[in-house]
């Protein structure tokens, strides 16, 4: 019999003594916790859309401690916006469908069921930049939001991530300012 070989049953009560010495203290992958607690995937989120849709009336991002924040403001929206959220291969452009680029090793293409027009076609909201729409300077997820364009009743982002990593996403009633608006949050966690 050969015993320099160790057997499996070894190794685990070895790998079990180490973690009792370290404190019990194995990392969140190792022990199945999702990360930050977050228990969010990547497959693809809608909503149907309700009356009234309203319309887009800005764009804006925040980090937190866990993820990066997406959130459009709607004015004249009762809290229902409907909205697709996915990741992609290219987004494309509201009516032409020109492959809209953005930065980084994955691509979310986020679509809310309100147009960023109002009813006599004027804009409620124009980035000043359609390939930079807000600043993710500092972002540790986001690494850019692009301009896709309104069309239809709809309108659509570009948002280029750091990788294909878990995303939830959620209307909140009421807006800074707006007690009649609604925002579309999507939240893009920092890691799996």
């Amino acid at each position: 019999m050969d015993r320099t070989r160790t057997s499996p049953r070894t190794l685990v009560v070895v790998l079990l003594a180490a973690v009792a010495l370290l404190g019990g203290a194995l990392p969140a992958q190792a022990t199945g916790d999702p990360y930050c607690g977050l228990r969010w995937g990547s497959l693809p989120e809608s909503q149907p859309p309700s009356a009234p849709w309203g319309t887009v009336a800005d764009v804006r991002t925040g980090q937190h401690p866990c993820f990066d924040r997406l959130v459009i403001d709607l004015q004249d929206a009762d809290g229902s916006a409907g909205h697709f959220v996915r990741y992609v291969d290219q987004v494309g452009a509201q009516g032409s469908g020109t492959p809209v680029p953005v930065r980084g090793g994955a691509v979310l293409q986020v679509v809310v069921q309100a147009p960023a027009y109002d009813g006599t076609r004027e804009p409620t909201y124009q980035p000043a930049d359609p390939t930079e729409v807000v600043d993710v300077r500092g972002a540790r997820t986001l690494r850019q939001v692009a301009w896709a364009g309104s069309f239809e009743g709809q309108t659509s982002l570009a948002v280029g991530t750091r990788a294909r990593l878990p995303f939830r996403v959620f209307v909140l009633a009421g807006a800074p300012g707006q007690p009649d608006g609604a925002r579309l949050v999507v939240d893009v966690a920092h890691h799996w």
